[in-house]
């Protein structure tokens, strides 16, 4: 310490301890925001590949989850010879859930909340199918009992396995906000510290000046622009990757999560209307109105709002049109809209005949090939599985365009800094050679 304060008395001194302290700040410049971009460019990739796959992977369990179990009612309701088809359909979902579920499990590994649900729809998954193979067999030997299986079943999957997977979806939701959040932070040390740098490079040579009367010193120079072309890299690559992974979310991510409630309040709308005729006005909310009934009607508030020719305010539908990004994506929710209307205007048609006494005639107007609630809800579905596949589209090109802005960036610093530092200390020492 001593010989320090005894150099920093001369020049030279001086000039060794201006060409350190730059050489260290330009360094420490480029490390943090190797540190930080590299930080981003992980959470980028995350979103891409891992969080945003995961939640669209727990939207589709329960989605799967939600259709067998529509399935299964529609075929209870075909007799005791159930289609093939539907027989099919069944089977394919319970077989795309259990899919997920091992894919989720070894993906979620870090999610303590995401493994319950897990571990919970593992659990509950089986009971419930052999619930279903229970009323199927009993409704083959033509015994009533197969309705009450069914329709417990059915609050199995409501009250255990529909609330799990919706627990999961939402673990990984959060996960994927999160990753977002981590992604466009802005990368505030190294701003910082960039700016110090810039600060110390202009007094050190604006010192120089004063003192030999000399504008430029090459390495001095040299190392300005090394900082200043980081700090700019710095800002406008982040900048470009904040504003595409915000555009991914607004109108990717967001409008995914709104198209897959959408889908999926339908399905248990479809789900309580079959459900409606199976139980017959056996199950009631505490104000003795048919209870599948009042939840049809529930998630059609929910899905669409009013009876009005277009989405009431604030509906899923009219929440997806707002989101959708260009004619591609709106175009497909316009169709699912226009289906649902159709639907309500059967299932009115339907359970007027039901409530009339007329089972027989409301049966094929609710399970029918043609002009019946069952072809309008495939058009619904078919509907906003479209527009899910054009908005994935757009949410995986601007993930990926977000991501992209950072490449290169944090190797860029790191070179750029140690350049920088070099220019520094030549620069200084050029300074000290002329006093030898």
């Amino acid at each position: 310490m001593d010989r320090l304060r005894a150099s920093a008395t001369t020049e030279p001194g001086r000039l060794r301890i201006i060409g350190a302290a730059l050489a260290g700040l330009l360094v420490l410049f480029g490390a943090v925001t190797a540190w930080q971009v590299t930080d981003r460019a992980a959470a980028a990739d995350a979103v891409v590949g891992r969080s945003q796959p995961l939640s669209a992977d727990a939207a589709d369990i329960y989605r799967s989850l939600a259709d067998a179990d529509t399935t299964a009612a529609g075929g209870f309701l075909a007799g005791g010879q159930e289609p093939a088809a539907v027989r099919r359909r069944y089977e394919q979902d319970i077989s795309l859930a259990s899919e997920l579920l091992v894919r989720a499990s070894a993906n979620t590994s870090g999610s303590d909340a995401a493994r319950r649900q897990i571990s919970l729809l593992n659990a509950q998954l089986p009971l419930y199918t052999g619930l279903v193979e229970t009323a199927r067999a009993t409704n083959r030997q033509g015994l009533p009992l197969g309705g009450a299986y069914l329709r417990y079943a059915s609050e199995r999957m409501r009250e255990e396995l529909l609330p799990a997977a919706r627990g999961l979806y939402e673990a990984e939701t959060g996960r994927l906000g999160a990753d977002y959040a981590r992604a466009e932070a802005w990368p505030w040390a190294a701003l910082g510290t960039g700016v110090l740098a810039l600060g110390a490079l202009g007094w050190a040579q604006r010192r120089n000046y004063l003192r030999t009367n000399r504008v430029l010193n090459r390495g001095m120079l040299a190392a300005t622009g090394a900082a200043t072309l980081t700090l700019l890299w710095l800002a406008a690559g982040h900048g470009l990757a904040r504003a595409q992974l915000g555009d991914s979310h607004e109108h990717g991510a967001r409008s995914l999560q709104v198209l897959n409630e959408a889908r999926i309040a339908a399905l248990q709308a479809r789900g309580d209307e079959s459900l409606t005729l199976v139980a017959r006005g056996a199950v009631l909310t505490p104000g003795g109105d048919d209870a599948y009934e009042a939840g049809y009607l529930t998630g059609m508030r929910r899905l669409i709002g009013g009876t009005g020719p277009d989405a009431g305010a604030g509906s899923l539908l009219d929440r997806a049109r707002s989101l959708a990004d260009g004619s591609t994506g709106r175009e497909p929710v316009t169709d699912a809209m226009e289906a649902v209307r159709e639907w309500q205007r059967r299932h009115a048609d339907a359970r007027a005949a039901d409530v009339g006494g007329y089972y027989e005639r409301a049966l094929p107007k609710v399970i029918g090939d043609k002009d019946s609630t069952a072809e309008t809800f495939d058009r619904v579905d078919t509907a906003l599985r479209r527009a899910l596949v054009s908005e994935q589209g757009d949410f995986r090109r601007a993930a990926d365009g977000g991501r992209d802005a950072l490449t290169g960036l944090a190797a860029g610093a790191a070179v750029l800094a140690v350049l920088g530092a070099a220019g520094a200390v030549l620069g200084i020492g050029r300074r000290l050679s002329e006093y030898r």
